[in-house]
């Protein structure tokens, strides 16, 4: 719950502020996805931000400030999990309750 509000507050800028509650939620989800996809492919937790900037992420630039705040949250995670769950759509429901 904490590493959503940071991220949130991070992601709070002016083009931040001319999404949707929806589209931002969306966005922070795909950046939760890629990293994920990340811990998947064996990136080391440090390299993470390089991989995914590396992917071509489709969010605004701006989202790419979340990742180093999100990767050590999916790198706690317990492999089974982030090979069974879909992460990203965990992170979606949550950030949309708040």
């Amino acid at each position: 719950m904490l590493r959503i509000a940071i991220a949130a507050a991070v992601l709070a800028t002016p083009l931040a502020a001319a999404e949707t509650k929806e589209q931002s939620c969306q966005y922070q989800a795909d950046v939760v996805a890629a990293v994920q996809q990340a811990r998947l492919d064996r990136v080391k937790e440090r390299d993470v931000p390089q991989a995914v900037a590396e992917s071509g992420p489709a969010w605004p630039e701006n989202y790419n400030a979340a990742v180093p705040l999100i990767a050590p949250w999916v790198y706690e995670q317990k492999m089974r999990d982030v090979r069974k769950k879909d992460l990203g759509a965990a992170w979606l429901e949550l950030c949309l309750q708040q």
